[in-house]
């Protein structure tokens, strides 16, 4: 396929073309999906292909793909990606500005401990079904399940740059979940919670001990159902890693996105409460905070050569001791905030388009381990697992509410509280940080299912992470 890309990117050395690049992909997908102890579905794809070419004609992007790889198919794809930037010209105010970027050479291929796609499929079969039948046979567990979702995708980039770089990467994606009932209501636990995506094989589901936190989230969504709500109107909350990478991507990352600030995405809640003049001045959160994407860390799922507009990986600061410093950028849209691109254009699939994507998004570590920041907390909650969430489409405005909470008194947790919820505003929420834990409690948190565009694409991506205290925060509508 690497003969076939450079065939293809040589086909746009064209004087009309600005610039052109070509993406291939063949992805391999599976899921294994226990219900109630019961094997519900085990399905396969493998070697899904696609090509996309991508040109910059007449100041406009123009964009086509296929799955279809043959010459005439392929040839079809150029002049459409042509015809397509020649159309978009006709409606720009201003033309796309475009900044050369040296070429980029090279391989990564990522090499799992065990390779999902070449161990044999009963056996895969067996481990999950040993953990389904253990989330059932509790009566008042009502409905229960086991999933795992594996992903390989090879790719090869190349552009009239003379850029060609070629990847292989392996992703994962286990979860379990029970729900308890008591005729009245019901409870749920879920184990690692819903941010469990990490870059690696099958090694990542043994890594979650599976099998040993199965009977503990039985155990603790049975007691959730007579557990006691939070009553004060105001609290301290210690976020755990799982529901701090939500927050993390909903009221940071996806705000941050900076083709939103020029109204691109505006019709998928894609707005952002962040304008061009605040970068170097806007305090978005307390000195403790500091933000950063990176797409040179291999342990995130966000790793990558290069982008898919052929920006190299980079370490970006966006967030610097509370200040807004920078945003995730484009080719088209860092010029116009004098910004270098971050390498944040990524693609799900060659024949989708690459829009604005976080990579990996993290919150770097500060200092001290999870037992010590509980034990320097008077009265507060530590509280994780994402429950149900909302957020306005100016990223500003939010409510979370996780499955569950550990009331902390004089430094002690004392019991739980269910279905603690907080409410805040993107700056004011940041800005009561006044702690994160160290590099010994940081880790990746990770999603293959952050939506973006139209037509929708999902991205896989990761959230570095340590918990992290917020001061006096709202956990009550009455306050």
């Amino acid at each position: 396929m690497k003969k076939l890309v450079y065939d293809i990117v040589n086909k746009l050395h064209q004087p009309e073309i600005t610039f052109g690049d070509v993406r291939f992909t063949a992805t391999d997908e599976q899921t294994i999906y226990f219900e109630k102890g019961t094997l519900k579905h085990f399905n396969t794809n493998r070697d899904k292909t696609a090509i996309g070419v991508r040109v910059l004609v007449q100041g406009c992007w123009g964009f086509a793909g296929t799955t279809i790889l043959t010459t005439a198919s392929i040839d079809a794809t150029i002049k459409k990606a042509i015809a397509n930037a020649k159309t978009g010209s006709r409606f720009r105010a201003e033309k796309v500005p475009y900044t050369p970027t040296n070429p980029t050479r090279g391989s990564y291929f990522f090499h799992p401990d065990e390779d999902p796609f070449l161990m044999d499929d009963q056996e895969k079969i067996n481990h999950h079904e040993t953990i389904a039948k253990q989330l059932v046979g509790n009566p008042a567990i009502v409905y229960s399940y086991v999933y795992t979702e594996f992903y390989r995708q090879y790719k090869v980039y190349a552009n009239t740059e003379g850029t060609f770089v070629d990847s292989l990467v392996y992703d994962t994606l286990p979860m379990m979940y029970v729900l308890a009932s008591n005729g009245t209501e019901t409870q749920c636990r879920t184990h690692p919670g819903h941010m469990s995506g990490m870059r690696g094989g099958y090694e990542i589901v043994r890594d979650i001990q599976m099998e040993k936190n199965a009977p503990i989230i039985v155990e603790e969504a049975i007691k959730l159902l007579d557990a006691p709500r939070i009553t004060e109107e105001r609290a301290d909350i210690i976020i755990g890693g799982g529901q701090l990478a939500l927050q993390l991507h909903e009221s940071v990352g996806h705000a941050t996105e900076a083709d939103r600030i020029f109204g691109k995405e505006i019709s998928y809640a894609g707005k952002t409460f962040i304008k061009p003049h605040m970068l170097g001045n806007f305090r978005y959160g307390s000195d403790a905070v500091n933000i950063y994407s990176d797409s040179t860390d291999e342990g995130g799922m966000g790793y990558h050569l290069i982008d898919d507009e052929g920006t190299p990986g980079r370490r970006v600061d966006i967030i610097k001791n509370g200040i807004l410093l920078d945003q995730q950028t484009s080719r088209e849209i860092a010029p116009l905030l004098g910004k270098a691109p971050s390498s944040n254009m990524m693609a799900s699939y060659a024949d989708d388009i690459p829009l604005v994507r976080m990579t990996s998004f993290c919150l770097a570590p500060g200092n001290g381990s999870l037992d010590d920041l509980i034990k320097e907390t008077e009265h507060g909650y530590y509280i994780d697992y994402t429950k149900t969430w909302s957020i306005d489409d100016n990223r500003n405005n939010f409510q979370f509410t996780t499955e569950i909470g550990y009331k902390i008194e004089n430094g002690v947790i004392t019991g739980i509280v269910k279905e603690p919820t907080y409410f805040g505003i993107t700056p004011e929420f940041w800005g009561s940080c006044d702690r994160v834990c160290g590099p010994e409690e940081w880790r990746f948190h990770g999603t293959f299912h952050c939506g973006k565009g139209e037509p929708g694409q999902s991205m896989h991506l990761s959230h570095g992470v340590a918990p992290a205290r917020f001061k006096n925060i709202v956990c009550n509508v009455k306050a």
